[in-house]
């Protein structure tokens, strides 16, 4: 079977507070497995930055393959997901042990909103620093900057042998999360239409590598968090992740590789 990793976000390795909760792709692994696929939802770091998180991601791939044999994994990441995805690739020597990764609403190229927050919070009340004396990581949200992802792209290149894909998403701003709707102003007066933190413009964030479309949905919908009337009514997104794995890992396609 196609081994599969899902690999979350900045604060998306979920969380449960007795019946309060939320999970990380939820339905969404059971109905990769359901299809065939082997699979493995991560759980690193939920703030740290790229490379401490890209350690983490590496070493729990590794652990899934001794388990899965020697084929190569489909790697599915989900906004910073992406970026210590492509992290672990370029400098974590991992470039034979994943045959495609797919980056779902990843900065790419960073979030105004990071931008905004980082000059109107962090620096006048240095959160960031009063994080760290109280031994909390947060250098996450520093790294989703557009200075600091323009930075990242001039060291982390994509390597050969691993296919490179991206999905963007976008909503108006009727259908936002009531809770994004400043981010989404700030990044639409800036770069566009957007999916509440990451814009999907092609020279601006989404996109990288071969794009395989915009989904009509919110930067948590596209993990299956469904906060919104139109979230509700747009439903279960699994289907989608499966039409993914089609078109880059099909099943038929790979049997007995």
């Amino acid at each position: 079977m196609v081994p599969v990793v899902l690999h979350h976000g900045l604060f998306g390795q979920g969380f449960h507070v007795g019946r309060v909760g939320w999970l990380p792709f939820r339905k969404i692994d059971c109905a990769i497995a359901a299809a065939g696929y082997d699979v493995m939802v991560t759980s690193v770091n939920p703030t740290a930055g790229i490379p401490r998180r890209a350690e983490e991601l590496k070493s729990q791939i590794l652990r899934l393959k001794k388990t899965c044999g020697s084929q190569p994994v489909v790697l599915i990441a989900h906004s910073l997901g992406g970026l210590d995805a492509r992290y672990m690739l370029s400098q974590l020597g991992m470039s034979r042990q994943v045959r495609a990764l797919v980056t779902i609403s990843t900065p790419h190229r960073g979030s105004p909103w990071a931008d905004q927050c980082v000059e109107n919070i962090d620096r006048p009340l240095r959160i960031m620093q009063a994080a760290r004396r109280l031994g909390l990581d947060l250098q996450g949200i520093l790294d989703l900057t557009t200075e600091s992802c323009r930075d990242f792209n001039k060291t982390i290149f994509d390597v050969p042998g691993v296919e490179y894909y991206s999905l963007s998403a976008a909503q108006p701003q009727g259908k936002m999360p009531a809770v994004t709707l400043i981010s989404w102003k700030t990044i639409s007066k800036i770069e566009g239409a957007n999916d509440g933190l990451v814009s999907v413009k092609s020279v601006k964030s989404a996109r990288w590598g071969t794009h395989l479309g915009t989904w009509p949905s919110d930067h948590w919908h596209t993990v299956n968090q469904r906060w919104t009337r139109e979230s509700i009514r747009l439903g279960d997104i699994s289907p989608r992740y499966l039409e993914i794995l089609a078109a880059v890992a099909p099943l038929t396609k790979r049997a007995g590789g």
